[in-house]
């Protein structure tokens, strides 16, 4: 009899572990499986009207983090390889001392970025917020997504399921650490979890308010 119970636990137990596994790591293989097809280089990108690039990080000077730098960086040289007109710089800015936005566009200024090619996005609290309110407030119905490769899958995935066409460009500039590579990939198991919530079930409304469209006489 004891025996018969201890099996019928460990069949439960094992059964559990592998649909935790699954819900975890299933999402984030679903994503990567479903935008593969759809990174290029700068060189090969298809062009569009406009690349939106997420915000990733400020140090305590309000300077941006070496990961958000390399993401400025490589719309930066989209638009000067005349691959998109617009960058839509998309951040946090809920706090007064802590503005992603700005810090963005002050080093895409410093590239050599005009600023009548910058547009600014204040509530790009979370990369859903930006693909909805890409949408929604600026207007745009294709964009290029520029971020780094662990990052990629969920944008994509998640402005696709926005009904914001996209494509990406990977912003890896330089050797990142290990550590902190591997932080970034653990992190996002979770977050690819919420971003599936969210776009299929939840549909939570971020920050809006009116439209501000990029391109007004034909938004794209």
């Amino acid at each position: 009899m004891w025996r018969k119970a201890w099996r019928i636990f460990t069949l439960v137990v094992k059964t559990a572990l592998l649909l935790g596994v699954l819900t975890l790591f299933g999402p984030r293989l679903l994503t990567a499986l479903n935008t593969i097809s759809r990174l290029y280089t700068v060189e090969t990108v298809p062009p569009a009207r406009a690349a939106i690039v997420f915000g990733a990080g400020l140090w305590r000077d309000g300077s941006p983090t070496p990961v958000l730098r390399d993401r400025v960086a490589t719309a930066a040289e989209l638009y000067f390889a005349g691959k998109v007109e617009k960058l839509l710089l998309s951040g946090d800015n809920r706090f007064e001392y802590y503005n992603e936005p700005g810090a963005m566009k002050a080093y895409a200024l410093s590239l050599g970025v005009p600023e009548d090619a910058i547009v600014l996005d204040y509530a790009g609290r979370r990369t859903y917020d930006t693909c909805y309110r890409a949408k929604s407030i600026f207007g745009l119905k294709e964009a290029i997504l520029v971020t780094q490769k662990f990052h990629l899958p969920r944008a994509l995935y998640t402005c696709q399921a926005l009904g914001l066409k996209s494509i990406g460009v990977p912003a890896d500039r330089r050797v990142y650490r290990r550590y902190s590579l591997f932080f970034w990939n653990l992190r996002e198991l979770p977050a690819t979890l919420t971003a599936l919530w969210d776009v299929h079930i939840a549909r939570p409304l971020p920050v809006l308010g009116d439209p501000e469209p990029i391109f007004p006489a034909r938004s794209q």
